[in-house]
């Protein structure tokens, strides 16, 4: 939670926000999977080492700062997913037996050569 003394030093504006009571405490976010990445982040639910076993002792605004990065670390580690789909090419469609013919089928290019070993 903000105090006046906090917005005045970050020589900010409050916000209703920052005025609203808590009344509730903020779950843990964790998933169980309790394992961690190569960079150090849990693999369920995206803390540090430090946000997990400081949890408790974490105030409600920095327990939401928390969460707020575990968002922007997920967002981050799935976006690389899906650029690789995106630049995948795509596979190609088979023609249907009903459509019409395209006019790219018809070689252009024939030549006197091209039907020598062609026998009635």
């Amino acid at each position: 939670m903000l105090y006046l003394m906090d917005a005045h030093r970050l020589n900010r504006q409050l916000t209703m926000k920052d005025l609203q009571l808590e009344f509730f405490e903020i779950p843990s976010p964790c998933r169980g999977v309790c394992e961690s990445d190569n960079r150090g982040y849990c693999q369920g639910c995206f803390r540090t080492r430090d946000e997990r076993f400081g949890w408790l002792n974490l105030t409600n605004s920095e327990k939401q700062r928390v969460i707020k990065l575990c968002l922007q670390r997920e967002r981050r580690r799935n976006q690389p997913q899906k650029l690789e789909q995106e630049s995948a090419a795509p596979e190609p469609i088979q023609a249907s037996l009903l459509d019409a013919p395209s006019r790219d089928i018809l070689d252009k290019d024939l030549g006197v050569d091209d039907f020598d070993d062609f026998e009635l």
